[in-house]
Formats: structure tokens, C-alpha cells, sequence
């Protein structure tokens, strides 16, 4: 880890923000976007050597482990060297259980999260799929597994296609793979997911698939104050994810979707929440109905970013309302054209809906047009693109290399090499 006594006090006497998870999309948009308002920005990151933490908007970089005890002492070792208490701004929900089950140890820190109860409730799938149907939020009927006779009991009252995840998406998922969830078209499908990726987490979640495609899935981010108030609201939806079906948003476009802020609010209000959060809701085009997904707590996300492209500052309210600044004026989404992308994967994307008849070349050109905020890409802060591409480069020239490798060769028999030698 680097000596942590490499962070000076910061100039003057506006509050540092601590960024953690800088080795990840959502931990370089929040620092970009703090260091845009003139916020000084300390990272903190597991693998200093990721392209997102390439950045150069960051006073220091420090290495931690942020998925366990090391990011705590950290912290602890770094309190009481600044002029002001930092903020905490947090990008994984890994880090948000760490700080949330560790607030009594963050006296000299500004932290913005609900009861520690209420973060964990959230967080697990399982226990806020019962919350949101006894508080009459419409759901995908979930089940919960924690063994395959578990899966196998259940497998008759599902009805397919289906997602499987974990209840919580903790470092050991992670470290298996990118992705949020695995849709499968059947039960046979389902089991041999489930045995593929059972040592990747203690419990997992069976959820029914809403019919409906990508642009059906919307969002709402929103910051709440430590009255339980709402100070910033914002909504967009996805246009196209990465990997397909159940990956994350890599072309988003906000919009008007009244009843996704409404519902968003309603869950927040319920348990008396503060903090930056975050809810995933998916239209049925059968039903006419929005389903609620998924929530993330304590954090940004990839949509904090298209927030503030359409001119909600989603995190500057908050790094103000904890330092006790004036509150900055854009806080009112006006519903305009803002756009997000994460360029590669929409690319990646955009070719398999191509491949697959889904996507002709004037609809994407169409979707590509007008003013986008950039996931990764900036003029002013090259190197994480740039190092984004070349590992994207490396890893298709290795796939390509074990492909050619696991070709069979085909060698010439007796009869061949005679025929040849006529």
C-alpha cells in the first residue's frame, strides 16, 4: 500500500473528496466530475495499474484493498491529516457494506448512507424482493437458493425465460465474472448455469424474466439529504447494454417516465433513506406495468454521470450538502436529449444486435447523434481511454491466438502424399 502520510492537507478549506473504487467506470466518472467543480479528489484503488485509474484528475492515488479491512485502516490511518473532514464517496457495494457496517470508525469522515440495517436490506436481493411486496411494489416473483435441491424444488413453479444471480454481488462473484446476472431459456439451462457458477457465492436468486427489450429498462438516481429528503432526481433509459439482456448500460438517453421517479421516491421515503440511490425498473409491455429490478445503494452509478450531462450535478449536491456549501442550482432534471456511452462495449453491442437483424446502420446512426457524455473517453484525460483500448486490443489478439491454437490440424495421409508427389 502507499504510505499514506503522501497525502498532504488540502489547499485551503474546502473538503477533499475520497473517491473509492477509482479502478472502476463509476469510481473515474466521480472523480472527473468532482475535479470538474474544482473538488480535490484523493482515489483510492485495489489495482492502481487498472486503465480507470490512469486518471490524472487526482491529487493522490492510494492502494488499498477495497473489498476488506485493509480499506478500513486505511482510512483510519488517514483521518485527522486534512483541514476539513473529507467526504466518503464510495463506488462499489462492496466498499458501501464496508463503510456502512465501519461508520463507528469514520468519525473523521462525511458519509452519506441510511441505518446500517437498511443498506444491508437493500443490498440483499432476497430480503428487498419480501420488503418491496409487503410494501406494494410490483416484482419479478424471485426465489431464493442456497442449495441446488433448493433449485430443483423450485424449478416447477418458475416460469421461464428466467435470471439467475447472486443475492449479493460480493468480491468473490466479481472475481469470477462481469456480469450482473445469466438469463436462461430453461430448466435444463438453468441447472447447468446454476452447477457452472455455484462456488461463485453463497446464495443466488432465481428471478422471472419481464418480457420487454433493452430500451424498456429505466433508472432513477437520486441523492437524498440526511432529513430524508429529496435534494436530486434523475431518469434515463438504457438504449443498449453490454453482454446483451442482463449487462450494464453502454448507451443511455434520459427521459420522462413520471412513474419511475414517483416509485423510486416512494421506496427511498419507506425507510427513512439518505445517501446517493439508485433504482432499476423494467416496462412489461404485456402487463402496461413497470416492474422494480433492482436498487443500488450509497453509491454512484454509470447513470450518475448522464445526470449530470443533463444538468442534475447528482453528486456535486451531494459533496456540497455534507461539507455544508451552498447547494448548486442544477438540481431539477428538464428532460432533455442528454446521452451517456461507454464506447467500446456500445460497439460491441451495437454489432451483435447488428448480426443478429435486430439494429440496421441508420438506427445506429441515429442513436450515436448529439451531445453524449463519455463513460471513459476525454480529451482532457487520455490515458484511461487509451489504455482501455489497448487492453481490449490485447485480450481479442489472445482470444484469436487460443482460437487458432484449439483448431485441429489436419494431416496428410499416406494416400494424400502420394497423390501430391505424381
Amino acid at each position: 500500500m502507499i504510505d499514506s502520510k503522501a497525502v498532504a492537507p488540502a489547499a485551503g478549506t474546502r473538503p477533499v473528496a475520497i473517491v473509492i473504487g477509482l479502478d472502476c467506470i463509476t469510481g473515474l466518472q466521480t472523480a472527473r466530475l468532482l475535479a470538474r467543480r474544482g473538488v480535490p479528489v484523493v482515489g483510492i484503488a485495489s489495482n492502481p495499474r487498472h486503465f480507470c485509474a490512469r486518471t490524472r484528475v487526482c491529487r493522490e492515488i492510494l492502494q488499498a484493498d477495497t473489498t476488506g479491512e485493509e480499506l478500513l485502516l486505511t482510512l483510519e490511518r488517514l483521518a485527522g491529516r486534512f483541514a476539513e473532514p473529507p467526504v466518503l464517496f464510495p463506488c462499489t457495494d462492496n466498499s458501501v457494506r464496508l463503510l456502512s457496517a465501519g461508520r463507528g470508525r469514520l468519525a473523521g469522515y462525511r458519509l452519506a448512507l441510511p441505518a446500517h440495517d437498511v443498506v444491508e436490506m437493500l443490498i440483499e436481493k432476497p430480503s428487498m424482493e419480501r420488503y418491496a411486496r409487503e410494501h406494494g411494489f410490483r416484482v419479478p416473483k424471485t426465489v431464493e437458493i442456497e442449495r441446488r435441491q433448493d433449485l430443483e424444488s423450485a424449478i416447477g413453479d418458475l416460469r421461464f425465460p428466467c435470471v439467475l444471480k447472486p443475492a449479493a454481488k460480493d468480491a468473490r462473484w466479481v472475481s469470477h465474472t462481469s456480469q450482473k446476472a445469466f438469463e436462461v431459456a430453461d430448466a435444463d439451462s438453468l441447472l447447468a448455469r446454476y452447477d457452472a457458477c455455484a462456488g461463485w457465492s453463497d446464495r443466488f436468486i432465481v428471478q422471472e424474466w419481464i418480457e420487454g427489450p433493452e430500451s424498456a429498462l429505466y433508472s432513477c438516481n437520486v441523492y437524498f439529504s440526511s432529513d430524508a429528503e429529496p435534494l436530486a432526481s434523475f431518469v434515463a433509459r438504457k438504449i443498449r447494454q453490454w453482454p446483451p439482456s442482463t449487462g450494464t448500460s453502454a448507451l443511455g438517453v434520459e427521459c420522462r417516465a413520471d412513474e419511475v421517479c414517483e416509485e423510486t421516491l416512494r421506496l427511498f421515503r419507506s425507510v427513512g433513506y439518505r445517501g446517493l440511490g439508485y433504482v432499476e425498473m423494467k416496462f412489461d409491455e404485456r402487463s402496461g406495468h413497470y416492474y422494480l429490478i433492482e436498487p443500488n445503494v450509497g453509491r454512484p452509478t454509470g447513470r450518475s454521470a448522464i445526470a449530470e450531462a443533463g444538468g442534475v450535478e447528482l453528486l456535486y449536491t451531494m459533496y456540497c450538502d455534507l461539507a455544508g456549501l451552498p447547494l448548486p442550482e442544477g438540481r431539477t432534471q428538464t428532460f432533455g436529449t442528454a446521452k451517456w456511452i461507454y464506447l467500446r462495449h456500445d460497439l460491441q453491442a451495437a454489432f451483435v444486435a447488428w448480426k443478429r437483424g435486430e439494429l440496421g446502420l441508420k438506427e445506429w446512426w441515429s442513436s450515436m447523434r448529439g451531445a453524449k457524455a463519455y463513460a471513459v473517453f476525454s480529451a482532457t484525460d487520455p490515458l484511461p481511454f487509451a489504455f482501455d483500448t489497448l487492453n481490449a486490443l490485447g485480450q481479442a489478439a489472445q482470444r484469436l491466438v487460443q482460437a487458432r491454437a484449439r483448431t485441429p490440424r489436419i494431416e496428410a495421409t499416406p494416400a494424400a502424399l502420394r497423390v501430391r508427389e505424381r
